[in-house]
C-alpha cells in the first residue's frame, strides 16, 4: 500500500486560490547535509577553521581545534565509564565554555542531551529525568546534584577536562535524536520534545532569516533549557562562526551593549519582552549588530516602530516557531510597518520548512483564519512517553497530492495575499511570557493539589506592556498567598509561579458558565508591585 493510499480520508481540500498561495510560500527546499550529525558538521567546521575562535566569554576563549579536543576527551571519558550510545544525559552547567564542551561530548558519544536547571524543584527534576530514562548528569555542581539525584551518575565538568586529538568512533546519522527539551504541560506533567540532529542542521545551515557564516558572531543569551539556545550555539559552531557567551545569568542592559561591542556580535536573538526593554532603556546596545531577531510573544508595534526608526530597514527580523518545529519556523524582515494596521506578520517559512493554514480538512484562502500547521525537517518525532498526545498533535495528511506529516501548533493565523502569515492567537490556555511556553492548566493543576485549595483560576495580567502570571484562589481561611507560593515553588520552576496570588471568596462566572477572568483582574488591585521571584531566564535590569 502506498503512502497516499494509507492517507485515504485525510486529504486537505481547498480552493485553487488557497492551493496556489500555499504552493508559492512553501517553495523552501534547499540542499543541505540532512544525513549528517551535529558532531560531523562541527568536525567539518573545525577542520576548515582550526585556529578560529569557536567560543568566547569575557577573557576566556577556545579555538575550534581546542573545543574539538576537549569535547573528544570528555566523550571518551564518558564512554570509558560506561555511557552507551543512544542513552540520554542530563546537562546542568552555568553558561560557560564547559557547557559547550559538555553538549558536544554527549553528542559525540552518540547520546542525547537533556538540559535542565538546578533551580527546578526535586520532584519535577526526578520526574522529567525518569521520563527521559536519564541516568547520567554532567554538571559543574556535582555535590549538590549527587545529593538530589541519587539515581543518576553525576559526572563533574570543569576547566580540567583532558584533551584528546581523536574523536570516539561512534557513528551518528541525521535521523538520530540530539536533545530533549521539556516544556510546560496542561496535565501538570512537563512534555519532553525530542529533536533530531537533522532538525538542528535544517535550522542553521543555509539560513534565510540571518547571515550565518564563518565571520558571524552569535550572542548566546538564552538559558540552555530554552530552545533559542539551539540556534545561538549551533548557528555559530556549525557555520564556523563564534559563539559569544553572555557572562552572567542576569541580563544588565549596559553590560549587554558592552558585550556586543567588545566581541563584535553580528546576530542577536531577543525575546519580545527583552527586546522591548532594550528599546525602552538602552537602544544603543544593539547599534553594532547586523541582525536582531525578536519573537516568542505578542509584539509591541510602538517598540518595533521605535527600533525601525533607530536601526533602519534590513536589520530587524520577526521570528516564530514552537519547540516541536526546532526553534524557528517562519521569519519576517521588518523593512516597514503597515500604516494604522497594527499588524506585524510572523512571515513565511524558513528553509526546508512548510506551513499550512487549515480549517479542519480545508486549506484556508488569503484573509481566512485557521490553525497554523507546520511540516518539514524541523519537526520533532513527538513527545517522550506520550503516544496519545503525539498522535493528536502530529498528524498525516495528503495535501496537493503529496503526503505530509504536520504538527498542529494550536496557534491560529491568517495568510495575507502576499503570503505573509499573521498570528491571531490561540483558543486554549497556553501563553508565552518572556519566551517561555506556559500552560495555565499546569499551574492551576498544582495549585489545586494543595489540600486547602478548593478552586483556582490562573490567567495573565498585562500592565505597562509587561505580562505576568496571576492566580485567583478559593481556599480555607488558614491559607495565605505566601504559603501557596511556597507550595508552588516546591513543584514548579520559578517562571511558572504566579507573580501574584489573590485569595477570593468565590470565582465569578460568565453567562456561559466559565470563570470570568476579566472580572477577577478588574476587581483586584494589580498595580501593587509583585513579590520578587528567583530569575528563571535572562531579565533586563538597569545598572
Amino acid at each position: 500500500m502506498s503512502a497516499l493510499e494509507r492517507l485515504n480520508g485525510t486529504r486537505l481540500t481547498g480552493t485553487e486560490e488557497a492551493f496556489a498561495l500555499h504552493r508559492r510560500i512553501n517553495r523552501t527546499a534547499t540542499d543541505y547535509p540532512r544525513d549528517s550529525s551535529v558532531p560531523a558538521l562541527f568536525a567539518a567546521s573545525a577542520a576548515r577553521h582550526p585556529d578560529a575562535l569557536a567560543v568566547v566569554q569575557d577573557g576566556r576563549a577556545y579555538t575550534y581545534a581546542r573545543l574539538d579536543r576537549l569535547s573528544n576527551g570528555l566523550a571518551r571519558r564518558m564512554l570509558a565509564q560506561g555511557f552507551t550510545p543512544g542513552s540520554t544525559a542530563g546537562v546542568c552547567l552555568t553558561r560557560s565554555p564547559e557547557l559547550i564542551v559538555a553538549l558536544l561530548a554527549v553528542l559525540k558519544c552518540g547520546g542525547v542531551y537533556v538540559p535542565f536547571d538546578a533551580g527546578w524543584p526535586d520532584e519535577r527534576l526526578r520526574g522529567l529525568l525518569a521520563r527521559a530514562d536519564c541516568r547520567w548528569v554532567l554538571t559543574d555542581r556535582p555535590e549538590q546534584l549527587a545529593r538530589r539525584l541519587g539515581a543518576c551518575r553525576v559526572l563533574p565538568v570543569d576547566e580540567g577536562v583532558e584533551e584528546c586529538e581523536t574523536a570516539p568512533g561512534v557513528e551518528v546519522g541525521g535521523d538520530a535524536l540530539a536533545y530533549v527539551n521539556f516544556t510546560s504541560g496542561s496535565t501538570g506533567s512537563p512534555k519532553g520534545v525530542a529533536i533530531r540532529h537533522r532538525s538542528i542542521a535544517r535550522l542553521v545551515l543555509g539560513a534565510r532569516f540571518a547571515r550565518l557564516e564563518a565571520d558571524s558572531r552569535l550572542l548566546q543569551l538564552a538559558p540552555v533549557t530554552f530552545d533559542a539556545a539551539t540556534f545561538e550555539i549551533w548557528g555559530a559552531l556549525l557555520n564556523g562562526g563564534t559563539c559569544v557567551l553572555y557572562p552572567e545569568g542576569l541580563v544588565r542592559l549596559s553590560r549587554l551593549g558592552r558585550v556586543i561591542d567588545d566581541h563584535r556580535v553580528t546576530v542577536v536573538f531577543l525575546t519580545t519582552a527583552l527586546f522591548n526593554a532594550v528599546i525602552d532603556e538602552a537602544p544603543g546596545a544593539l547599534d553594532g549588530t547586523e541582525t536582531v531577531l525578536m519573537g516568542g510573544e505578542l509584539h509591541s508595534i510602538p517598540h518595533v516602530a521605535a527600533a525601525l526608526r533607530r536601526y533602519g530597514p534590513g536589520r530587524l527580523v520577526h521570528v516564530y516557531g514552537p519547540t516541536e518545529a526546532t526553534t524557528f519556523a517562519t521569519y519576517h524582515r521588518i523593512d516597514r510597518l503597515i500604516p494604522d494596521s497594527g499588524l506585524l506578520p510572523i512571515g513565511t517559512p524558513i528553509q526546508n520548512t512548510r506551513l499550512y493554514v487549515t480549517d479542519g480538512t480545508t486549506l484556508c484562502e488569503p484573509g481566512r483564519t485557521g490553525e497554523i500547521c507546520l511540516a518539514g525537517d524541523g519537526l520533532s518525532p513527538g513527545y517522550l512517553g506520550m503516544p496519545e498526545l503525539t498522535a493528536e498533535r502530529f498528524v498525516d495528511r495528503e495535501i496537493d497530492g503529496v503526503g505530509e506529516r504536520l504538527y498542529r501548533t494550536g496557534d491560529h493565523g491568517t495568510l495575507l495575499p502576499d503570503g505573509s502569515l499573521v498570528f491571531q492567537g490561540r483558543e486554549d490556555d497556553q501563553v508565552k511570557i518572556n519566551g517561555f511556553r506556559i500552560e495555565l492548566g499546569e499551574v492551576a493543576h498544582h495549585l489545586d493539589r494543595h489540600p486547602a485549595v478548593r478552586r483556582s483560576h490562573v490567567t495573565v495580567s498585562t500592565e505597562r506592556g509587561e505580562r505576568s502570571l496571576v492566580a485567583f484562589v478559593v481556599a480555607d481561611p488558614s491559607v495565605t498567598s505566601a504559603s501557596l507560593r511556597h507550595h508552588l515553588r516546591t513543584l514548579l520552576p520559578a517562571y511558572l509561579v504566579p507573580a501574584r496570588i489573590h485569595l477570593c471568596e468565590a470565582l465569578p462566572l460568565t453567562a456561559t458558565g466559565k470563570v470570568d477572568g476579566r472580572a477577577l483582574l478588574a476587581a483586584h488591585d494589580t498595580h501593587t508591585p509583585p513579590p520578587a521571584a528567583p530569575a528563571a531566564q535572562p531579565v533586563a535590569t538597569r545598572d
